[in-house]
């Protein structure tokens, strides 16, 4: 899992119910959503069947369709690694 400790002292990271057991010892903690996962037939009108990752929040893409929505939670959580956990706009 990654934590990103930014120069204001704020900590980033994906939630996880152990990391914000964690967080809790550092501070207060704020959970804000960078994405949805939600039917893929939602934002592609031609798919009937899947799951889409929005990562409109942090101004991102739609990830998908994915045949499972375990695939799109996973390409949820490498976009957000890949893009330096960006904060919900």
């Amino acid at each position: 899992m990654k934590m990103t400790f930014e120069v204001d002292g704020r900590v980033k990271f994906i939630y996880d119910d152990t990391l914000a057991a964690v967080a809790t010892e550092i501070g207060r903690v704020s959970v804000a959503r960078a994405s949805h996962v939600e039917p893929a037939c939602q934002f592609f009108h031609d798919v009937r069947d899947g799951w889409a990752a929005d990562m409109g929040p942090v101004g991102g893409p739609i990830l998908g369709p994915f045949a499972t929505r375990e695939e799109a939670l996973l390409a949820e959580r490498v976009w957000l690694v890949a893009n330096d956990l960006p904060r919900p706009k």
